[in-house]
């Protein structure tokens, strides 16, 4: 059987792309008008049927019923990744190339307009708790080098459809801005002799300049190097490698965090558009990566990229870290 996708090795930089053919877009596709943020009826909303389809529900009591339902969880329609042979690298001349094997399930909030940044703890704690479980569920399954979780917002993100989700993708390999993650931290630990992101820490709560949020366990920081305006980091102060791994306080906590965080974005600079991400380690054994520090990102889309962001890789933010997490503190939620 054809794969959906296949995972391509750019031959110079050795990193991964993935070629989603069985996502069947035609050239003349992409020449369409980008709609607006306009809000899809419910009626109109294919995350209002869904329970034919659902892999599983979680309810806001504590129990998995259909009634109280919170969340729900199901094969994503138009997946990137699915059924291959994860072992097998082929050559096409002087290429590279995979089957694209992995799952691809959306995560659903009942309320058809409420995002994250606008949830009490309570409903934030159970969208992170159901990253976890599937997390946990889904690293199980064969040819699992990665889970990435992300949630898009706003047509700017690249979400199609305004009915708030997230998604949770397994892939075969260790994505690349991942593995530069790891590179750089594995790095780092080897001449200092320490985590880069507990170093960070230290000096960022102790200096309070780019401190946007914090409570016992978990901070949010406009990154000193911000890629774009009002980009914000979101970390737990103790060293922790697997986010996987959080007990129910920790989850808690990592929970108000976010959704403070997005929050102060949903009424600081009147609900961007934009895309958060979780980076954690590779599902393989964690002593190789012993001094990673997991943490989640959060992109507003607050700039377009040119040709010169394109062409060097080299972001321009036009607000300084500093400045924004200075009015973001002010924002109340």
């Amino acid at each position: 059987m054809k794969s959906i996708s296949e995972l391509r090795q750019d031959i110079v930089s050795g990193d991964w792309v993935v070629v989603a053919t069985g996502r069947a877009l035609r050239p003349n596709d992409f020449s369409k008008k980008q709609e607006s943020r306009l809000m899809q009826s419910k009626k109109d909303c294919p995350f209002e049927t869904l329970h034919k389809h659902v892999l599983v529900t979680y309810a806001l009591d504590g129990g998995k019923g259909k009634e109280n339902w919170w969340v729900e969880v199901v094969p994503n329609k138009y997946p990137a990744f699915g059924k291959g042979d994860c072992v097998i690298t082929r050559q096409s001349g002087p290429y590279l190339l995979r089957d694209g094997v992995g799952f691809h399930e959306v995560v659903v909030t009942r309320d058809h307009t409420r995002s994250l940044a606008l949830m009490n703890d309570e409903e934030a704690e159970l969208v992170v708790r159901v990253y976890q479980e599937r997390y946990l569920a889904l690293k199980e399954e064969g040819c699992v080098e990665y889970i990435a979780i992300f949630h898009n917002h706003g047509p700017k993100s690249g979400a199609t459809i305004t009915h708030p989700h997230s998604q949770i993708i397994t892939l075969p390999v260790i994505p690349p801005d991942l593995s530069r993650s790891l590179k750089g931290s594995s790095r780092f630990f080897h001449k200092r002799q320490g985590c880069v992101s507990c170093l960070v820490l230290k000096h960022e709560l102790k200096a309070k300049e780019r401190v946007v949020y914090e409570n016992l366990l978990f901070a949010v920081l406009a990154p000193f190097a911000s890629k774009t305006a009002f980009e914000l980091r979101i970390f737990p102060k103790r060293h922790a490698i697997h986010f996987e791994e959080m007990d129910s306080g920790t989850r808690f906590a990592f929970a108000n965090a976010l959704r403070t965080a997005l929050g102060k974005l949903f009424y600081g600079i009147k609900d961007p558009d934009y895309n958060f991400f979780l980076h954690t380690a590779p599902v393989r054994d964690g002593k190789e990566f012993h001094h990673y520090h997991w943490h989640l990102e959060i992109l507003p889309k607050t700039a377009i990229w040119a040709g010169f962001e394109i062409g060097t890789g080299i972001e321009i933010s036009t607000i300084s870290p500093e400045k924004a997490a200075e009015f973001l503190r002010k924002i109340k939620v």
